[in-house]
């Protein structure tokens, strides 16, 4: 029984690599091209935007090192278009299937959102330079 206790961490650290991996995948395929490969805002799609891309790499520092998770999927859902800048950035529609998995908006009360989008904010979150000290859901 011990020896099946080791195996958990072994298999959630798994669990979190292959969703960032998914997450880096779908980042590249649908934000690189304006938001740079690394997430500087430096891709080459993102010139003569009327609104720069934001540089993904400092959402957690421009929060006093707060990642707030909900919001970085609301953003990328479109389901929030109150959130500047916007008049640029499209919906990213092939992250919102009918793939739903669990996440914890930090209540410990899981709700279900699609595991594409969630993939996608948890890569974002590994970007994070310096990385998040707090976590809003």
């Amino acid at each position: 029984m011990k020896y099946w206790l080791l195996l958990v961490p072994l298999f959630l650290m798994g669990t979190t690599v292959e969703t960032t991996n998914a997450g880096r995948t779908l980042y590249v395929q649908n934000c690189a091209a304006c938001h740079g490969v690394d997430g500087r805002g430096d891709g080459p799609k993102g010139v003569g935007l009327n609104t720069p891309p934001a540089d993904l790499t400092k959402i957690a520092a421009r929060r006093d090192g707060m990642w707030p998770a909900l919001e970085i999927m609301d953003i990328l859902s479109g389901y929030s278009r109150n959130i500047l800048p916007r008049e640029d950035m499209p919906v990213v529609v092939n992250i919102l299937d009918n793939e739903m998995s669990e996440f914890d908006p930090g209540n410990g009360e899981p709700i279900l959102m699609p595991t594409k989008l969630i993939a996608v904010a948890h890569y974002l979150e590994s970007l994070q330079d310096p990385a998040p000290t707090s976590y809003l859901p």
